[in-house]
């Protein structure tokens, strides 16, 4: 595979491009922790997809404090707002926040010493759960980036041979941008598409540790189900666009489901102890989720958002299998409802 040649480059200013879609609220937390910011050399590029509760008078409160622009454009989902916002920036490197993260006061500073020590041509952050979290925020927070969970199996570790960003905090340079055509109509799963095609472009990514943002997730049970369900379709979806790209490991949270329920039936007709695979494991997730929040109640709490995101993934893995792979519907027509409306 051809490999673009890697030279020392110089990042001087950062253009961070902010996809919003009725979260004013979040939008001026946001926009507050941006404003302390170590390192002033950025721009902020704010993107309203079509929201019906605007952000723009939160956007002006905070005209004085920062490099900031607005704009509004119909609805078309978060990849493409964000190629939007980027063919509007003045800077030579993209930063992408979701709208519901609060941003460390070193983070600009970290990513720019990261780049400009060791230039890399996208990279990924990681994120934590901030005090002011909700306990169930901690939890979910917990439930996503666990290794008991799917969260050990969303591309963040060293010790894969390749990084894959996610948007909520991820960067990448105008060249990239002008080799990929930037994110695909894609409405779920689109960052990862994102990465696969950098990758596959001989492009260089890495994860900088110490890029780090607080990630309000999802603020509820229903909303986090949805979106847990979304990510399991979604990898069906990439696996279509991408194929090879579909590894044992991703359908685990699918096999999760299936001996549940057989653990389940078995239980009631065989004997109550077939459910102890279940109890061992809600153990191990209190006993972690526990000694890393220092809270017995986010440790419970744990244990229903990690059940809950195993069973919301392992659904949606298992629905588009059966209508992507075995009855062969294509992308919007087999989840219209999910995605386009």
């Amino acid at each position: 595979m051809f490999r673009f040649a890697r030279m020392s480059q110089s990042v001087n200013g950062l253009s961070l491009v902010i996809p919003v879609y009725n979260r004013p609220d979040e939008v001026d937390e946001l926009l507050l922790s941006l404003s302390k910011q170590s390192d002033k050399n950025f721009e902020v590029v704010i993107v309203e997809d079509g929201s019906s509760k605007k952000c723009d008078e939160v956007v002006s409160r905070f005209k004085d404090l920062l490099d900031i622009s607005y704009y509004f454009k119909n609805n078309s989902g978060p990849g493409q707002s964000r190629n939007y916002g980027s063919e509007r920036t003045k800077f030579d490197y993209i930063v992408f926040l979701d709208s519901d993260c609060v941003i460390p006061p070193g983070y600009i500073a970290a990513v720019r010493d990261s780049l400009n020590k060791d230039f890399s041509d996208a990279f990924g952050g990681p994120d934590a759960a901030h005090d002011s979290f909700t306990s169930l925020q901690k939890a979910i927070n917990y439930a996503m980036t666990s290794f008991l969970t799917t969260g050990g199996i969303r591309g963040g570790g060293e010790k894969l041979d390749k990084f894959f960003p996610r948007s909520f905090n991820m960067g990448y340079s105008k060249k990239v941008f002008e080799s990929t055509k930037g994110f695909s109509p894609m409405r779920f799963g689109e960052d990862i598409d994102m990465s696969i095609r950098i990758l596959s472009g001989g492009f260089r990514t890495k994860l900088i540790k110490e890029a780090f943002v607080f990630h309000k997730r999802r603020t509820n049970i229903r909303q986090f189900f949805k979106q847990v369900h979304n990510s399991g379709i979604a990898r069906i979806n990439l696996h279509k666009r991408h194929p090879g790209t579909l590894k044992l490991v991703h359908a685990l949270p699918a096999a999760f489901v299936v001996g549940t329920a057989v653990l389940i039936v078995a239980s009631v007709f065989i004997s109550p102890l077939a459910l102890l695979p279940l109890l061992l494991l809600a153990i191990m997730l209190f006993l972690d989720a526990t000694i890393k929040t220092r809270s017995l109640y986010i440790g419970a709490l744990a244990v229903m958002a990690s059940f809950i995101q195993l069973i919301g993934y392992g659904t949606g893995f298992i629905r588009a299998f059966w209508k992507r792979i075995v009855l062969g519907k294509d992308e919007f027509s087999a989840f219209e409802k999910n995605f386009y409306k």
